[in-house]
C-alpha cells in the first residue's frame, strides 16, 4: 500500500495528541506493510521545522519512501480546487498535497490537518474535482484510520 503522507505526519510523531498512532504507521512502514509516498513540497516544509522533524525521514530507505515532485498536472489539480472552492486560496499547499498525492497513483493521503484536509465536506469536494477533471478519487484519512 501506497500512503501520501503530509507534514502534520511528521509532526505528529512528535506530538503527544498524535503519537501513538503516527508511531503506529511508522512502523507499518518499517515493517514494509506500507511505502511513503514523499513530495518535494513536504520537503521544503520539513526544511522550515525543528531540527528532528526536519530528518525524520532520513532514517527510512529508498524502499520504504517513494519520492515525487510537485508537476504541472498536480499545480493544475490544485489551482482546480480552490477555483471551485473545496478551500481558500490560504490552503493552496493543502490543495498540493492532495493533487499530489491523486496524480501520484497513492492509495490514500494520510493528515491530522482536520480543517482543510480530513474532512468529509472537503474530501467529497476534492474527489468532485478530481472526477470531474478526469482522476480518481482518493481516500483521505487519519493515520489512526490507516
Amino acid at each position: 500500500m501506497k500512503i501520501y503522507i503530509d507534514t502534520s505526519v511528521v509532526g505528529g510523531f512528535y506530538d503527544a495528541e498524535f503519537e501513538e498512532a503516527t508511531k503506529l504507521l511508522f512502523k507499518k512502514v518499517e515493517r514494509g506493510e506500507i511505502t511513503l509516498i514523499v513530495s518535494d513540497l513536504l520537503r521544503a516544509e520539513l526544511s522550515l521545522g525543528p531540527l528532528h522533524v526536519r530528518h525524520h525521514l532520513d532514517k527510512y530507505s529508498g524502499k520504504q519512501i517513494q519520492h515525487v515532485e510537485l508537476t504541472d498536472k498536480a499545480s493544475e489539480l490544485a489551482e482546480q480546487y480552490m477555483t471551485e472552492k473545496v478551500v481558500g486560496r490560504t490552503s493552496k499547499a493543502d490543495c498540493q498535497h492532495i493533487a499530489i498525492a491523486t496524480i501520484s497513483g497513492a492509495d490514500a493521503l494520510a493528515s491530522w490537518n482536520f480543517k482543510h484536509i480530513v474532512n468529509l465536506k472537503r474530501i467529497i469536494g476534492y474527489n468532485s474535482v478530481n472526477l470531474k477533471m478526469g482522476y480518481s478519487s482518493i481516500e483521505i484519512r487519519t493515520p489512526k484510520e490507516l
